[in-house]
């Protein structure tokens, strides 16, 4: 019997975005993980450029040692963003067609985004700003 051999590698495992602080936010449906710094697409948000959006929903925080969950949502937590700019995303296409049928229907949209960038992450008492 010969023994298992296992190769390991780590490069690239242990980086430095993993020791960050980061949260997993809720908005529009959909989960983001941002970190301080960080720049995001969101839904449409009804906000002007230049200032400040706060999400409140907030699943997950960890720093490099703790990690703190909700139950969904952590009581008291925020994340705060300063809005870039209003945009629309690429195209999206769906194509209908049924054959010998002379069925064929184009419909096609572009989502509404929010671009915002990562200010600070605020759970409970602990503060941590850029």
């Amino acid at each position: 019997m010969s023994k298992a051999r296992f190769c390991v590698n780590l490069r690239g495992f242990f980086s430095l975005k993993a020791l960050m602080a980061y949260a997993i936010i809720k908005t529009g449906g959909r989960q983001y993980r941002v970190a301080e710094g960080d720049t995001i697409d969101v839904d449409l948000l009804d906000v002007d450029a230049g200032k400040t959006a706060t999400f409140g929903d907030v699943l997950m925080y960890a720093d490099g040692k703790n990690l703190t969950h909700g139950d969904p949502l952590i009581s008291g937590a925020k994340v705060t963003a300063e809005v870039v700019e209003q945009r629309k995303d690429k195209k999206v296409i769906a194509f209908k067609f049924r054959r010998r049928k002379g069925y064929h229907r184009t419909v096609g949209h572009r989502r509404k985004l929010t671009r915002v960038k990562i200010k600070s992450i605020n759970v409970g008492s602990k503060a941590k700003k850029s």
